[in-house]
């Protein structure tokens, strides 16, 4: 029998929990800290949907040195994605990913709330 969409998703999700789980903090940087708020809200709302313990945030990118430290995971919207190689230099113990082009322009909250999860996962091996 193949499992419902949700309960794969669910699954994909239960690795945090195995982390000993307090919130995960993944915070969004963009040019002014408004064009990621829509998908900040829709990010918000899988992860209470499928209760996944993070806390997800936006910032503008002039802020991405000093809450990057407070940050598990850095995710720098596809317009600032130049910034990369300079936020990576600046925050060296933490992982910085730049948030698919395509995610983003769909504003798809559960696509970019997996690939977080992912990329805390790849960073916590």
């Amino acid at each position: 029998m193949i499992a419902s969409g949700i309960q794969m998703t669910r699954g994909f999700f239960d690795y945090l929990e195995v982390l000993g789980m307090e919130k995960k903090k993944i915070y969004l940087f963009c040019s002014a800290g408004m064009s990621t708020s829509l998908l900040v809200s829709k990010m918000k709302a899988q992860a209470e949907k499928y209760e996944v313990p993070v806390i997800i945030a936006a910032y503008p990118e002039a802020l991405a040195a000093e809450k990057g430290v407070e940050a598990d995971l850095i995710l720098l919207g596809p317009q600032i994605a130049y910034t990369l190689p300079e936020v990576q230099k600046q925050l060296p113990n933490k992982p910085v990913e730049v948030i698919d082009p395509l995610l983003y322009g769909k504003v798809d909250g559960l696509g970019v709330l997996k690939a977080a999860v992912a990329s805390i996962k790849k960073a916590n091996q």
